[in-house]
């Protein structure tokens, strides 16, 4: 034993972080050099950079404090001053290219939370260079992208985590035990919303140029995404409603709604979707939309159909709801309706309840069956750091899970930029069967000097 416990110590720290000596590491190590007995040794700690930190990325990056911050990377020195000043030892940088070219072998892991359109050439870049990756959803910008990222983090053995932080929480494990004891009986129909956009959506491209910020790097902020002059429509908030740069109401808000959904009734690839919209252009998303997701049977379960509403358009009011309770929450919510009753949740899985609150009361909770993870909401990110240091137990969401989510969520919208037709999915082969003009937006053309 004591000759394993010398080799053990010899490990370097990159070994001991990696994804392959990992896990013979802990097998040999004393506790008390894992930082068990509440000790977190300096040598535990992951070296991390972020990529993307002028808004939801310095939540993530703040979440994850207790680590080594290294690295900062930002598009705009500006929107992204606040967190550089909050951790001063980190390296500074405006291209993540440049970033993990010189920092790489000080990296571990990268956070990414750029606009959409950027998460795969940032999270292909650092899984092929060994770096685990957290990757803001949507985790892509199209199903190719998604894909790919998918396939890359299991060669690569890489810990992931895509940043829908509700599949951390309590109420989706909660709908996913209920669901499977039997609650509702089979489930075969699914209603979801959201209150976004809360942007400006159904527009045109506008005319006037104004300059480029000072702090701003217009052409590293398009990646991989067409040319076209800066306007602050686009950043540092709008671009979500720009197809060359977002993914809608749909994208922004159903890895977060429709994950319940997912996860509780195993959903896989959807056989068809189709959409109904407002006014649709070539330039943004529409100003509201509803898409109609088809299910097979799979596992024993019958097929469903899942309904995703947004801009303000709401599913019919179920009878089982009292009168003056609000439908889901301010941000949007679920209804599975079932053979034998409803269950309705909010944003995120919060709040679960079978419906109405008579039905709740005699329900006989189910035991719980489903690893927690410690923090709830707030302890997304830690999971994603638990999974990068044990990869034997995957991060709760994880891109062979998040990964085939975000595949649904954004095919939907091939369905609402060719509302009117039912679109016939071949999920293995992501490909439309039925409509080929559907199939330019599966995957997207690269500017030139950008690939995956």
């Amino acid at each position: 034993m004591k000759n394993k416990l010398v080799k053990a110590k010899s490990l370097s720290r990159r070994e001991f972080l990696s994804g392959t000596a990992a896990a013979a590491a802990f097998t040999i190590i004393p506790s008390y050099v894992l930082g068990q007995n509440g000790q977190t040794p300096p040598s535990e700690k992951l070296n991390i950079a972020g990529v993307g930190v002028g808004g939801m990325g310095h939540s993530n990056i703040n979440a994850l404090s207790s680590q080594n911050i290294v690295a900062l990377c930002d598009v705009d020195s500006e929107k992204a001053a606040k967190a550089f000043s909050e951790y001063p030892k980190a390296k500074q940088y405006k291209d993540f290219r440049v970033m993990l070219e010189k920092e790489g072998k000080n990296i571990d892991a990268v956070v990414v939370a750029t606009p959409d359109h950027t998460h795969a050439v940032v999270a292909v870049m650092a899984m092929k260079m060994g770096k685990h990756v957290y990757v803001q959803k949507p985790l892509t910008h199209n199903v190719f992208e998604a894909r790919r990222l998918t396939e890359i983090a299991r060669e690569m053995k890489v810990a992931t985590q895509m940043g829908n932080q509700g599949h951390s929480g309590e109420g989706i494990r909660l709908i996913c035990e209920w669901i499977w004891d039997g609650a509702i009986g089979p489930v075969r129909e699914v209603h979801s919303w959201t209150n976004r956009p809360i942007w400006p959506q159904g527009i045109d491209r506008p005319a006037e140029q104004p300059p480029v910020p000072p702090s701003l790097d217009w052409d590293l902020w398009l990646g991989p995404a067409p040319t076209r002059p800066y306007h602050p429509t686009y950043h540092p908030f709008s671009w979500r409603a720009w197809w060359d740069f977002g993914t809608g109401a749909l994208g922004d808000m159903a890895c977060h709604i429709l994950d319940p959904a997912f996860w509780a009734l195993k959903l896989g690839y959807p056989v068809s979707v189709e959409a109904s919209a407002t006014k649709v252009n070539d330039e943004t998303a529409p100003l509201a939309s509803i898409v109609r997701y088809q299910f097979p049977e799979r596992e024993g379960m019958p097929a469903v159909k899942v309904t995703w509403y947004d801009g303000g358009l709401m599913p019919p009011r179920p009878e089982e709801l009292e009168p003056g309770r609000m439908l889901g929450d301010g941000d949007g919510g679920l209804v599975f309706v079932g053979d034998k009753g409803k269950i309705m949740c909010g944003c995120y899985g919060r709040s679960p309840r079978l419906i109405p609150e008579s039905a709740m009361k005699e329900y006989k909770l189910p035991q719980k069956t489903l690893p927690r993870v410690e923090g709830d909401l707030g302890g997304h990110e830690m999971d994603w750091v638990r999974a990068c240091k044990d990869p034997s137990k995957p991060a709760s969401s994880n891109f062979d899970y998040s990964g085939p989510l975000t595949e649904m969520v954004v095919m939907g919208n091939l369905a609402i930029r060719n509302q009117g037709v039912k679109l016939e999915w071949d999920g293995l082969a992501m490909k439309v069967t039925n409509h080929e003009a559907a199939n330019q937006f599966v995957q997207r053309q690269y500017r030139e000097g950008w690939t995956l």
